[in-house]
């Protein structure tokens, strides 16, 4: 058994990883933290999340300094569900005490530090640790994810759009020269569990935000090898996302070989699910609660463009489920919950 942390474990990520470590028959569910001054330290995680009555009734622990001098030598795999800045400040504490970390955030993402001011607002501290980070795309960087001690787990939107556009990357399929065009719509839980008027449901109808600056587009770029445009949207609807992708294709392709290369990439995953004809689009609907990326495409050859579409539940393929997913491959364990296809 492994035995793991939660720090975050309040929020809406955390506490799906919380549940999914709760019914892996290879992990065990050790403390659940938040932060020292949360107003949530101390209360029951199904007290804050009542779905989980009965299978969540463990208190939540502030993260005091006691509490953090302890957490890496009382834990197997520590996960980070927390702001980016914070995961950069806790996760060489856990490391050292010996601890393999999960890290939701953004925080260790990138090899390169400079990205950290432009996109994310503040100077990283620890670019040495940047370079020991494995990407945890996880039908992509499987073998790293399996010797690494830091593992950044991908953002909700790179998820979608990478798993979209790798097969046909890495097959060489793509126009060289047009740039890939992402629009993707994101439910509120994105934005996270505390309130604001800018997740308020009263207040969100559906618009984009964050246009040509948005700090997922140079994640998505860095993990392609090229530059794409992505547009983010906020929907009214409480999670899940769709992603719509457009690209020019290389000289010749055909729809065949786009299928074959999706096929290729995905036909052993248990977590990524695929529409061949598009006679069944992939929709938010399909993928809520569970742990799939679905993925459609159709292809014109006629004009030598495809739409791609990706579509997943960003609490859990796009966090949390891709989180044990990693935690699987690192640990060497079964692949739940990912073989029944849903998580809670």
């Amino acid at each position: 058994m492994i035995r793991c942390a939660v720090i975050g474990a309040s929020g809406y990520t955390g506490v799906e990883l919380a549940a999914l470590i709760a019914r892996h028959p290879q992990l065990e569910l050790g403390k659940v933290y938040v932060s020292a001054a949360s107003v949530d330290g101390g209360k029951q995680l199904s007290q804050l999340h009542g779905r989980f009555l009965g299978l969540l009734d463990l208190p939540v622990t502030p993260l005091t300094d006691d509490e953090l001098a302890q957490v890496g030598k009382q834990h197997d795999l520590v996960f980070l569900a927390t702001e980016h800045q914070v995961s950069t400040q806790l996760a060489p504490t856990f490391l050292a005490q010996g601890a393999v970390v999960m890290d939701l955030s953004g925080g260790f993402r990138f090899a390169d530090a400079e990205v950290y001011p432009k996109f994310y607002g503040f100077e990283h501290e620890q670019p040495e640790l940047l370079k020991k980070a494995v990407y945890g795309l996880a039908e992509w960087n499987a073998e790293a994810v399996k010797t690494a001690d830091l593992v950044a787990v991908p953002g909700c939107y790179p998820t979608a759009s990478l798993t979209a556009l790798k097969p046909l990357r890495e097959a060489g399929l793509l126009d060289d020269v047009q740039y890939p065009v992402i629009n993707a719509v994101s439910g509120v839980s994105g934005a996270g569990r505390k309130a604001s008027m800018t997740n308020s449901f009263c207040e969100v109808s559906l618009h984009p935000y964050g246009v040509l600056g948005h700090r997922h587009q140079p994640e998505i770029s860095d993990q392609l090898g090229r530059d794409v445009i992505f547009t983010p949207h906020l929907g009214n609807f409480p999670r899940g996302i769709v992603a719509t992708v457009t690209v020019k294709l290389a000289p010749g392709v055909t729809a065949e070989q786009v299928s074959q290369a999706y096929h290729n990439a995905y036909d052993s995953s248990t977590c990524v699910r695929l529409y061949d004809a598009m006679n069944q689009t992939p929709s938010i609907k399909n993928v809520v609660n569970t742990c799939h990326v679905d993925i459609g495409w159709k292809v014109d050859e006629a004009n030598g463009h495809a739409v791609l579409i990706a579509a997943e539940d960003n609490l859990l393929k796009g966090a949390a489920g891709q989180a044990i997913q990693c935690a699987n491959l690192r640990f060497g364990l079964i692949d739940f919950p990912f073989e029944a296809g849903a998580a809670l």
